[in-house]
């Protein structure tokens, strides 16, 4: 096979397959992603290429930059981060199974270096080649979540019980499902089976949860033990609590609750990422997260009660989210056996069908995976429009496909035309599957490309340890809620900046120049104390990174130091894009400007505290204050600084704008960079969906008018054929009564023309049929012509969306005069901390900011 054509939104399954002579067609099998949005089901026995299809379908939407949520009850779908684009034996060594050496007699170095080179051979089979498995790794972000396991990043479920942040009012039933499902994990659980609408377990924790999310509280177990004790409210329906659940009984619900919370394995449910899908979708800094959840280590209740919250989450996600025909994230489900049955009715089937009826409009594709149809709700598989059909042992398990597949063709409005479905899925193979989409004309039989990812098989628990073991080193390398370093953005002014000294002794004295209280001055100068930002040891962590290593600290102390604070508004506005805002600052002058007795706001400093955040009283911390300089020491003199404050605002004060030119896209003074970056990628997909379908719609017709050209031609040619077909019979029949002529005596030359006449018809009529054949060619050759010219011009689009962060451009917004306010200056105080630090040489003294600096907004 040649490369893979690299077009966004489009999936490079594998090729086109011939039952009848068992070969792959070089005709490659491309997927639009925008049919995912009326989700997919997988069906398949165990070695029918299941899990070889899905992992494919998983890398191509890495590729295009598609976050996907995976549910992994086996553990097959960590192999997606099994990517080894060098091919080298050593990749492949430590995931080869000792046991499958064991069996084929070859030492695992053996199998390894063989099966290095099968994945090399079978990849360039599919012309895959290294740099798209390179690419593959930057697209995405692998990350594998292990509930109620630290093995790999484990999860925290806290975060479920936390008040929607919808408005009850306007999302009262969207809430109220979310509790029914929470409510229902949350028993099962504890292993106490509840009927939503009659038990009393379920109508009291359910009126606990409304009671408190209703006014926007977040709940804990905690908190829920201790109110199903003492419920928040009197009465459940007409009836006063203690009548409806007496109190004894409620006293061993919370007990069946206490005691959960009280085992020792489930402290590893309370710990780790928060289950919050925005942040399992995408990374830190927007980068699309393929999240797999890790759940073979799992009893069967504690599976149910996990995927129930992770759904219910994620239907509250989605319907946050604005309306979108293109695809925006995936939900893949490996295995969903139990969670989606027929008749019975668990936790996770309410939730599960809803996203398959109404995740659409959101742009949110569900992939449905299993063994066996017949375990699937019949109205969860009328609701997918994709179907990936391969080899079924059962023959109840094809029957069930076979109804499912009428009736998704039947919602779609079309007939299945004279498709013999039950003969191909019969016919079918290993790695050869049948695919049906309701959004083409036709169904397609194929063979899978060969996957980037090694399939190494479902992965235990210490071999996801060893895979996730450099995350969790990153993670702890990186402190939480870490200041910037001294050196970067926390630099203090002239005056404040890092001190050394030969203090003595345990540092406990007053530095020199420094006094144990602010110093005393006239009423009318305003003084203003910034707040502590940084406790020591934040302040010491920024020293360290700034440094290259940890010291040794004998004494900290909180000082003081004086400059001069001023507090403005700035207006910003562009009509154009509506944008008008009107940012609020807090700006400290450079100390030795100060000193120096110039009003000079050069080189200042905008702080992250706003006007409301300042004090009129020092910290309780404070050990000690600078000495005051005496030109900033009066209301006069500070007033000097008040006009040139003003015009360094007009001057200086500028509003980064990020613009993407393409789309006309902006970023928000509200929103985060993050935010803006996935906002962004959505936009830039459905602008990029859209012109290709104004494009192909622009071609349509000029392809409509060939293919029409081609079937009138076809239509003639069969005519043709049957009329030459007609006269060679009919020359034959001449040619044998001339015959018989001849040998009865009979002599006329009327025969011999009519047999000329008819021998010269015979060949117009083949005439006509190579006219025909010719035509025919001719207008194919220019039908493939005009869809070569569709296809480059598609792959235009697509590569001018495809990387839209690298378009991004930055404007400045200036102020205008009359935008720029003064609200006041005074004294202003800036906290540091003075580290005591031992070193080689003696103690050293330095300090460090206390304070923390805003994102800048100045040229």
């Amino acid at each position: 096979m040649q490369a893979p054509e690299e077009r966004l939104g489009s999936f490079y399954l594998g090729a086109e397959y011939d039952l009848a002579s068992s070969k792959r067609l070089e005709k490659p099998v491309h997927y639009d992603a925008r049919d995912l949005t009326t989700h997919a089901v997988c069906v398949g026995m165990t070695g029918s290429g299941k899990t070889g299809l899905c992992i494919g379908l998983l890398e191509e939407a890495a590729l295009d930059r598609v976050p996907v949520i995976l549910i992994d009850p086996k553990g097959d779908m960590t192999n997606l981060l099994l990517q080894f684009p060098e091919l080298l034996p050593e990749n492949f060594q430590p995931w080869i199974n000792e046991d499958d050496a064991r069996r084929k007699g070859v030492s695992p170095d053996a199998l390894a270096a063989s099966t290095a080179e099968q994945w090399k051979t079978g990849l360039a089979d599919w012309g895959i080649t290294p740099e798209r498995i390179r690419l593959l790794g930057q697209s995405a972000d692998y990350t594998i979540y292990t509930p109620g396991s630290d093995a790999g990043i484990p999860v925290s479920i806290l975060g479920s019980l936390a008040a929607p942040r919808l408005d009850f009012e306007e999302h009262a039933e969207t809430i109220r499902e979310r509790i029914s499902g929470t409510v229902n994990a949350l028993l099962g659980l504890a292993g106490i089976k509840a009927d939503p609408v009659r038990s009393r377990e379920s109508i009291l924790l359910s009126g606990i949860f409304e009671h408190f999310w209703k006014k926007g509280e977040d709940l804990d177990l905690t908190a829920l033990i201790t109110s199903i004790q003492s419920p928040p409210m009197r009465q459940v329906g007409v009836f006063d609590v203690n009548t409806f659940y007496p109190e004894k009984e409620r006293f061993e619900l919370a007990m069946a609750f206490n005691s959960l919370i009280a085992s020792p394995s489930f402290q590893s449910w309370l710990s780790g990422d928060p289950l919050d899908i925005d942040r399992m979708f995408y990374t830190a800094e927007g980068k699309p997260r393929h999240s797999i959840f890790y759940l073979a280590h799992l009893s069967e209740s504690e599976r149910m009660f996990f995927v129930t919250l992770l759904l219910e989450n994620l239907l509250t996600w989605t319907r946050a989210q604005s309306g979108t025909s293109s695809l925006r994230a995936l939900l893949y489900f490996d295995e969903v056996f139990g969670y989606l049955p027929p008749v019975a009715e668990p936790s996770s089937k309410r939730p599960l069908l809803t996203l398959l009826k109404q995740a659409r409009a959101f742009g949110l594709g569900c992939v449905l995976v299993t063994q066996n149809p017949v375990d699937l709700d019949y109205k969860g598989l009328t609701n997918t429009g994709t179907w990936f059909i391969g080899k079924l042992q059962a023959e109840r398990d094809k029957q069930r496909v076979l109804e499912g597949l009428k009736s998704a063709i039947a919602e779609a409005g079309g007939s299945g035309g004279s498709i013999d479905y039950d003969s191909i899925i019969s016919q079918l193979g290993n790695r050869v599957f049948l695919l049906h989409n309701v959004h083409e004309d036709r169904p397609v039989i194929f063979q899978t490309r060969w996957a980037m990812s090694y399939l190494s098989g479902p992965m235990t628990r210490p071999q996801i340890k060893r895979l996730m073991a450099p995350r969790k080193a990153e993670a702890e390398r990186k402190p939480p809620h870490s200041p910037a370093p001294v050196a970067n953005a926390v630099s203090p002014p002239p005056a404040a900046s890092a001190k050394k000294d030969a203090a003595g002794g345990d540092g406990s004295d007053l530095p020199y120049g420094f006094t144990a209280t602010p110093p005393g001055l006239d009423p009318s100068v305003k003084q203003f104390f910034v707040p502590v930002a940084n406790d020591a040891r934040a302040a010491l962590e920024n020293y360290a990174r700034q440094t290259g290593s940890m010291p040794v600290v004998s004494a900290r102390q909180l000082v003081y130091e004086p400059t001069v604070i001023g507090s403005a508004s700035v207006a910003f506005s562009d009509r154009k894009r509506g944008i008008n805002e009107n940012l609020r600052l807090v700006v400290a002058a450079v100390a030795s400007a100060s000193l120096s007795g110039t009003a000079s706001w050069e080189g200042s400093e905008t702080l992250a505290a706003g006007q409301e955040h300042l004090s009129g009283v020092p910290d309780n911390r404070a050990a000690a204050f600078a000495s005051l300089p005496e030109n900033i020491s009066t209301s006069r003199n500070l007033s000097a600084f008040s006009r040139p404050f003003a015009d360094w605002l007009y001057f200086h004060s500028r509003f980064q704008l990020t613009v993407h030119p393409g789309s006309g896209l902006f970023r928000r003074s509200v929103e985060s960079e993050r935010e803006f970056s996935i906002r962004l990628q959505q936009v830039v997909r459905e602008k990029r969906d859209q012109e290709v379908d104004a494009l192909e719609k622009k071609f349509a017709p000029q392809l409509e008018r060939i293919r029409e050209k081609i079937r009138r031609e076809e239509r003639e040619l069969a005519q043709d054929e049957a009329e030459h077909q007609s006269r060679k019979a009919s020359e034959l029949v001449g040619l044998g009564e001339s015959v018989l002529g001849f040998f009865l005596g009979r002599k006329s030359t009327r025969g011999i023309g009519s047999a000329i006449t008819r021998r010269r018809m015979t060949s117009n009529a083949k005439a006509d049929i190579e006219e025909s054949h010719e035509t025919i060619a001719e207008l194919k050759n220019e039908e493939e012509t005009v869809g070569a010219d569709l296809q480059a011009l598609v792959r235009e689009i697509s590569a001018k969306w495809e990387r839209p962060e690298a378009d991004l451009t930055s404007e400045e917004l200036a102020p205008r005069r009359g935008d720029v306010t003064v609200n006041f200056v005074g004294l202003g105080w800036l906290p540091f901390w003075r580290l005591t630090i031992a070193a080689p040489e003696g103690l050293t003294t330095v300090s460090v900011p206390a304070y923390e600096l805003a994102k800048t907004i100045e040229k």
